[in-house]
């Protein structure tokens, strides 16, 4: 179990972000935790070692990932996954079957298909509920539930759930309150301040942010779920490797100040999509347009890179995302560079067409993932994109 210390909590975010879980290597004095590529360590005796008996279990470099990402959440306990999927299998790890869960209607596409495609059929019940009225979520509760999930904001809708209200209705109903804090970061946003129990993390995305390498991370306060955690995460094994987890700290280093651009570049990108004609819908919190506007100035510092705009024409979303130059067409997000992805037909193909298009998921829509480039190469990519796409 990777436990951090309260005085890695006691300094700004930024201080955190360069120094928190990591000391100066104890044999060289190396200022960056070395890659411990190693599978087992010697032990002195029976029973007797130093802290370290197999690579699965626990690794130096894995311990400082999960103490640094645990200081930024502002949780105590961090537990690094080799893929956010694989963190998301964790969670669903703490229930039986019988149990039921309530979880927002617009996840990523890989958690709909695990909840309702693999722990389904072993007899965990879910009902998936727009956020959007924390309402929702209070009548889908049935006698067996166990865990309300949220995403949020989410993806690709950009919607928001309200986490202090969501906290309060988990706390007063028994119910594990999970938060995918992937699109937002802790340095926009900190679910446990608000009452969530789990926060979950692709670190793929942002707090890698050089698109290098695959993981996910849980963070949690509460010891029970802690040492549960532990147990999961040793005895199923889907641990990352060392030196992806060296990459990610890497990145988590530099996450303040790249999250500061993402950000910039996403405002300025949303406010000059506000005015094209060729965007039939525009989803981006920042903009005071958004109708949830209000709810994300005050549970976000920030609005972050991720955006997402209907073109109310498939076949023009399908020429458009292909014209751009400087947005890469790929799957993922949250990296240095910018990416542009079609939701429908990628991260979100394995959810039925019906249920995407109810929540305003259409075969239309184009999500974009601003990277840290200059705004007006971005801008200017985009223009030339409209313009080749508008052609038939």
């Amino acid at each position: 179990m990777t436990h951090v210390e309260p005085n890695d909590l006691d300094h700004a975010l930024a201080t955190r972000a360069v120094h928190a879980g990591q000391a100066p290597d104890p044999l060289s004095g190396a200022v960056m935790t070395p890659i411990y590529q190693t599978s087992t360590y010697v032990q002195e005796g029976l029973g007797k070692n130093k802290g370290y008996e197999y690579g699965r279990t626990r690794n130096p470099t894995r311990d400082a990932l999960e103490r640094n990402v645990a200081s930024l959440e502002g949780g105590t306990n961090g537990f690094a996954f080799a893929s956010g999927l694989a963190a998301t299998d964790a969670v669903m790890k703490l229930l039986k079957a019988g149990d039921h869960v309530v979880c927002g209607e617009n996840v990523y596409g890989g958690t709909h298909r695990l909840i309702e495609r693999i722990y389904g059929p072993l007899g965990i019940q879910v009902t998936f509920a727009d956020l959007r009225d924390i309402a929702n979520a209070e009548r889908a509760i049935t006698p067996a539930t166990r865990m309300l999930y949220a995403e949020t904001p989410t993806n690709p809708m950009m919607a928001l759930c309200d986490l202090s209200a969501a906290g309060d209705l988990a706390q007063a109903r028994g119910l594990l309150f999970v938060v995918d804090n992937t699109f937002a970061t802790p340095v926009f946003q900190r679910p446990l301040s608000h009452g969530a129990d789990v926060v979950l993390h692709s670190t793929t995305k942002y707090l890698n942010g050089h698109s290098d390498m695959v993981g996910g991370m849980l963070v949690t306060s509460r010891d029970d779920l802690a040492e549960r955690f532990a147990f999961i995460q040793n005895a199923s094994g889907a641990v990352p490797g060392p030196f992806d987890c060296w990459l990610a700290l890497r990145g988590t280093k530099t996450l303040p100040l790249r999250m500061k651009q993402h950000d910039a570049n996403g405002r300025a990108i949303a406010a000059w999509l506000q005015g094209r004609k060729e965007v039939v819908k525009l989803y981006y919190p920042g903009l005071p347009e958004h109708p949830q506007h209000e709810l994300a100035v005050r549970q976000m510092s920030g609005f972050g890179g991720m955006i997402s705009l209907d073109l109310g024409d498939a076949e023009r979303a399908r020429r458009f995302v292909g014209a751009t130059r400087l947005f890469a067409l790929a799957e993922s997000l949250g990296g240095v560079e910018s990416l542009i992805g079609h939701p429908a037909s990628m991260t979100h193909a394995s959810v039925p067409k019906p249920m995407r298009e109810a929540m305003g998921l259409t075969d239309s829509l184009v999500r974009l993932s601003c990277g840290i480039e200059e705004t007006g190469d971005l801008i200017e990519d985009l223009e030339q994109a409209f313009a080749v796409s508008g052609k038939r």
